[in-house]
């Protein structure tokens, strides 16, 4: 068992997306989810069910996707959970974003896939006509923040670009999770870094649920070691979710601010394991961010029919707000832990 751990740590620490990978296993439902016992539920609610349709997850009927679209201006925050590079969520959030537009708003995208550091680089190549992908792909270090292909997210960059949206960088530092998953939560608060990245203020919480959830999640995907195996892995997604909510939370601050009817809302685009059951991001930035916040969570999962009651279950447990179904990405379904 120690020598699993180790060599998950060592993973965590040295692939160049396996901060990425690793933390958002940690809380994806689709990367990262014991199976268990699945209630029988009365056919007719999941016979209706087909790619491209958007559902409550309360009571798991279809809604109007119109009507839906309609709604969403209403929201301070709109959080959308894909499953990473699949292409057809990007398509639901440039739905969800060309619908804001064509009603007269002006969104703010914030992006899982850029870190903090980056925000200079992404900045400036948003208000450029012409900037070399290359150059662009370097300054704003996407190969050290995320990796994989950018292709499968240019076009909600490009939509911004073309749109003159703004887009923010959501993720803390790669260097700083590293520092959490190295030497835990405590140490890694008196590193230089902290104070460096605006940290020392920061109230990190370590709410029993999301706790509950997420080491349960790691127990069943990695080992079933005991809780206190993965207690510095559990710190650093603690961590990057509280550094994603400092984003929006911010965000939604600075619209508020403005008193510009036709500013926001704040689109969140992150893994499904940052949105599920409100836990991960949401309910940090719920905390952070004072009268009445409005907040919608989108989780959107590939349908698979052999799955459905299974994705009924979770609906019922509060995965989110709703489901939007969509077609599997080019590496199929995600995996599922057993």
């Amino acid at each position: 068992m120690r020598t699993s751990l180790q060599h998950l740590r060592e993973k965590v620490l040295n692939n160049l997306s396996g901060v990425i990978a690793i933390l958002v296993l940690v809380v994806a439902l689709g990367g990262c989810q014991a199976a268990g016992p699945v209630p029988r539920v009365t056919p007719q609610v999941w016979d209706a069910w087909s790619v491209g349709q958007i559902l409550d997850a309360k009571t798991g009927h279809v809604v109007s996707t119109a009507e839906w679209l309609e709604g969403l201006a209403g929201y301070d925050v709109i959080y959308l959970g894909e499953e990473h590079h699949n292409r057809s969520h990007i398509e639901s959030a440039l739905t969800v974003l060309r619908s804001l537009v064509t009603r007269g708003r002006r969104p703010v995208l914030a992006m899982e896939m850029f870190g903090w550091e980056g925000q200079p680089a992404l900045d400036a190549y948003l208000e450029t006509k012409e900037s070399a992908r290359p150059e662009f792909l370097e300054r704003v270090g996407w190969k050290q923040n995320w990796g994989g292909a950018f292709e499968d997210y240019e076009p909600l960059v490009q939509f911004a670009k073309d749109q003159r949206l703004p887009v923010l960088a959501m993720n803390p530092p790669k260097t700083l999770i590293r520092q959490v998953v190295k030497l835990g939560l405590a140490q890694a608060k008196e590193q230089p870094e902290w104070r460096q990245r605006g940290m020392e203020q920061e109230t990190i919480v370590d709410d029993p649920a999301y706790r509950s959830r997420i080491l349960s999640q790691l127990q069943a995907c990695h080992g079933g070691g005991a809780p206190e195996d993965y207690q510095t892995m559990y710190d650093a997604s603690m961590v990057r979710d509280e550094g994603m909510a400092k984003t929006v939370a911010a965000a939604v601050n600075r619209v508020r601010a403005a008193g510009d009817p036709t500013q926001g809302p704040v689109v969140s685009y992150t893994g499904g394991g940052h949105v599920q059951y409100r836990l991960p991001v949401p309910n940090r930035v719920a905390r952070r961010v004072e009268h009445g916040l409005k907040q919608v969570t989108i989780y959107m999962a590939t349908l698979e029919q052999d799955r459905a009651a299974e994705l009924y279950q979770s609906m019922q447990e509060g995965i989110a707000d709703f489901v939007w179904l969509t077609p599997p990405g080019s590496q199929g379904a995600p995996r599922r832990c057993r």
